[in-house]
């Protein structure tokens, strides 16, 4: 089977190319359901990751630098279900390094393209382009701005996370997400 090739703009790709490279090596939390391995990549696309159908697949694991902010993104996502789901989730703090991470703050999404205004829907059409030139960059990292939550997140590409980083479980904890939601006031 073929893979198929994305065109990227090359305008995005020069802008991203000339943001500065980072190591990152700290503790950032994920979110997953009950029995699930939380250093398992999706291919399934998502905010910095283009959907898999018509496109390159883009191996990602998204996590946040704070744990409300892990949270905070599931969450959101699961008060949209019909019926809304009420099982707990599994909260895990992991140990991660990547060798070329970019960073992106929100002075720069103008000239990136993504409207300041709409960041926080689910529109996510620029911000996939983005994500998608960020791996063809070779890039293992890429920490933004969380939309759901005032922190930034690390979105680690696995095609591009090299064996010798780190990527290994620290602990874990079952969290009632539904009461915490109702806590921090995102649901009534």
């Amino acid at each position: 089977m073929s893979r198929i090739r994305r065109v990227h703009d090359p305008a995005l790709l020069d802008t991203l190319a000339s943001l500065p490279q980072e190591r990152f090596s700290g503790e950032v939390f994920r979110v997953t359901p009950m029995n699930k391995d939380p250093t398992a990549f999706s291919n399934n696309g998502g905010r910095w990751a283009p959907e898999p159908s018509g496109a390159a697949a883009v191996q990602i694991l998204y996590t946040s630098l704070e744990k409300e902010g892990a949270l905070a993104e599931v969450v959101s996502y699961l008060l949209l279900q019909n019926p809304t789901p009420t099982k707990p989730l599994c909260l895990h703090r992991l140990r991660v390094t990547t060798s070329k991470t970019l960073r992106i703050i929100r002075a720069e999404f103008a000239s990136l393209g993504i409207e300041e205004p709409r960041y926080e829907e689910r529109n996510y059409g620029r911000t996939q382009e983005i994500g998608a030139a960020v791996s063809f960059l070779e890039c293992d990292g890429l920490i933004a701005p969380s939309a759901r939550w005032p922190c930034d997140n690390l979105m680690i590409y696995g095609d591009n996370h090299s064996l010798d980083e780190t990527l290994e479980p620290i602990d874990s904890e079952v969290i009632n997400w539904f009461d915490w939601a109702r806590e921090k006031g995102l649901h009534s």
